[in-house]
């Protein structure tokens, strides 16, 4: 790997948006501290979005200020129909991608699962 290489994985770990809180368990182990969510918006034409966050009413007020997607950016305004708790962002990318997997019937079910 050469210096470039370095400086953009470098680079791309430093911006990071999330910053993670790591605490320290009682037997020395570390832990993410951070609830991570995955959460489905429903926009004004009715299509569906899918994403991850660890905070949801910021992440919300970005969509709907246009600055979090471009998809939601021309499907304002935009509400949040489904939300789930994920223990750490791996999960919750993983359970990102299987929404996203999900046809709208099936994503239409899970958002009626929680009213």
């Amino acid at each position: 790997m050469d210096m470039a290489d370095q400086k953009m994985r470098f680079r791309g770990w430093w911006n990071r948006s999330e910053m993670i809180e790591v605490k320290s368990n009682e037997d020395g182990s570390l832990t993410n501290s951070t609830t991570w969510f995955v959460y489905i918006l429903r926009c004004a034409d009715d299509s569906l979005y899918t994403g991850i966050t660890t905070d949801l009413n910021r992440r919300c007020e970005q969509h709907n200020a246009g600055t979090a997607s471009r998809y939601t950016r021309s499907r304002l305004p935009v509400r949040m129909v489904y939300q789930e708790i994920q223990a750490t962002r791996s999960l919750a990318l993983k359970r990102e991608l299987e929404i996203k997997a999900m046809s709208r019937k099936v994503k239409e079910d899970l958002i009626d699962s929680v009213k």
